[in-house]
C-alpha cells in the first residue's frame, strides 16, 4: 500500500515504539497525525515531521472521534497505529492473606481500559472512516496495526492485568481483521519484547539494569529499540498481503516467570 499523499494516525506517537513509527510513516509520505496525552512531546513531533498533533485519551470516545477527525481532514486516512498503552505489576493475592492486599481491581481495570477497550475504540471509530475512502488496486482502503506485547503469551509474575489487556489484543486480532476485510481494511498486530524505551529511566543504573535484561534475549543479547520495532509496525501496513497476523519482535525471547 503506497503512503504518500495518504493519512496515518498514530495514538501513543509522542515517545517510545509510537514515536518511532510515525517518523517511518512520513518518511513514506504520510502525514502523520500524532495523537497523545503528552502535548508538549507530541507537538514537537508533529512539527518535526511535518505532521498534525491530537490531545487523546483513548478512554474517551468523545476524543477518539475527535482525533480521527482530525486526521480525515488532513487527506484520506489509510494508516493506523495504536501504540497507545500503560503498564502495571501486582501480584493477584498479597503476602498477609488480606482480601484488601489482593490485587487493585481498579488498577486492573484501567489497563484493559487503556490498552485494550481503548485499542478497540481507535480500531472501530478509525476503520469506520477508512470504509469511505477509495479502494487501491488492491481493493483496499486502510490498514491498522495494533501493538501487543510478548506478555501476551509469557506473562510474568504481578503481569496479570497487563498481560490480560495485551492477550486481548492478539484475541481480537484475526475476528477484527475477518470483520473488516469486507470493508477493503486489513488489520494485524506486533508484539514487541524487550524494548530500549523511556520507562526504564536514565543513567548509569539504568543503563546496568537494561544490559541485564538483555542478557535473557536469545540473540542479540540486548534491548531492542524503537525503530526495529516500528519497521515491523509499517510493513505490515505497507505490504499488502499482510492480514489477520501476529508478529512478535522479540530477538526469540521466551519471558522467565520473573
Amino acid at each position: 500500500m503506497d503512503l504518500n499523499g495518504a493519512v496515518a494516525l498514530v495514538t501513543g506517537g509522542a515517545s517510545g515504539i509510537g514515536a518511532a513509527a510515525a517518523r517511518q510513516l512520513a518518511a513514506k509520505g504520510a502525514t502523520v497525525v500524532v495523537a497523545d496525552l503528552q502535548a508538549d512531546k507530541g507537538g514537537a513531533l508533529a512539527e518535526e515531521i511535518g505532521g498534525v498533533f491530537a490531545q487523546l485519551d483513548v478512554t474517551d470516545t468523545a476524543q477518539v472521534r475527535a482525533a480521527v477527525e482530525v486526521a480525515v481532514e488532513q487527506g484520506p486516512l489509510r494508516a493506523v497505529v495504536n501504540s497507545a498503552g500503560i503498564g502495571w505489576a501486582q501480584r493477584t493475592i498479597g503476602r498477609d492473606g488480606e482480601y484488601d492486599s489482593a490485587h487493585d481491581l481498579e488498577a486492573f481495570t484501567k489497563v484493559v481500559a487503556i490498552n485494550l477497550i481503548g485499542t478497540f475504540d481507535v480500531t472501530r471509530t478509525a476503520a469506520t472512516a477508512m470504509s469511505r475512502n477509495e479502494a487501491d488496486a488492491d481493493g483496499c482502503k486502510g490498514a491498522i496495526c495494533n501493538l501487543a506485547s510478548v506478555a501476551a503469551f509469557d506473562g510474568q509474575i504481578g503481569q496479570a492485568s497487563y498481560s490480560a489487556s495485551k492477550g486481548g489484543v492478539v484475541g481480537m486480532t484475526l475476528p477484527v481483521a475477518r470483520d473488516l476485510a469486507a470493508a477493503g481494511i486489513r488489520l494485524n498486530t506486533v508484539a514487541p519484547g524487550l524494548i530500549d524505551t523511556p520507562i526504564y529511566g536514565e543513567g548509569e543504573q539504568a543503563e546496568q539494569f537494561k544490559a541485564k535484561l538483555g542478557e535473557s534475549v536469545l540473540f542479540p543479547k540486548r534491548l531492542g529499540v524503537p525503530d526495529e520495532l516500528a519497521s515491523m509496525v509499517v510493513e505490515t501496513i505497507t505490504n499488502s498481503y499482510m492480514n489477520a497476523e501476529v508478529i512478535r519482535v522479540d530477538g526469540g525471547i521466551r519471558m522467565p516467570p520473573k
